[in-house]
């Protein structure tokens, strides 16, 4: 029993999870999320390249708030495309990254709308704040795209499960008494 004979035949050692590259994967964004979540990231740090191009400026409270709300936007979707690239995804759960991602975008939408509008209000009309206007407003578009489409896929998923399951159907065996009284 010393020797630990009795433990070598029936233990086995416990079989480790396959391991990722760099514990990365796409398995939780496909399709047209994968497509938003790359256009968001995209456009938004084009607006950031674009925003600190800029060498002068008039107002330049309008360029500081755009600056501040396109970074933080950017650095906002990377993050959240991490969460569903990662294990983070599973260790939240599907419905809590879904909510989260759907009240960040709605925010981060309406934030960035708002620099945008802003920016091009005080902007001194240079090339380079336009082309960070009109990417702010695309990014803005994304971000208020990706929203929408969560948004009709989750009633769209709730309207499904509801038919799947009516409740209170008289012929479903779950309904039935245990013990028919004859």
């Amino acid at each position: 029993m010393e020797d630990g004979a009795v433990y070598n035949e029936t233990t086995e050692p416990q079989a480790k999870p396959p391991r990722r590259p760099f514990g990365c994967t796409l398995r939780h964004l496909w399709g047209w999320r994968l497509l938003t979540k790359a256009l968001q990231a995209i456009l938004s740090l084009l607006a950031v390249i674009c925003e600190e191009i800029v060498e002068d400026c008039i107002k330049c409270g309008g360029l500081y708030f755009f600056e501040f709300t396109s970074c933080s936007a950017f650095l906002l979707s990377l993050l959240i495309l991490c969460v569903y690239c990662t294990d983070v995804y599973e260790t939240f759960g599907e419905d809590k990254v879904q909510t989260v991602n759907l009240g960040a975008m709605l925010v981060i939408s309406f934030c960035f709308l708002l620099a945008s509008i802003v920016l091009a209000v005080t902007s001194s009309g240079s090339a380079v704040e336009k082309a960070a206007c009109v990417f702010g407003f695309l990014a803005s578009g994304a971000f208020l795209a990706e929203s929408i489409i969560q948004r009709f896929h989750s009633q769209k998923q709730n309207v499904d499960v509801r038919s799947e399951n009516p409740s209170n159907t008289q012929s479903a065996t779950e309904n039935q008494p245990l013990n028919k009284q004859s």
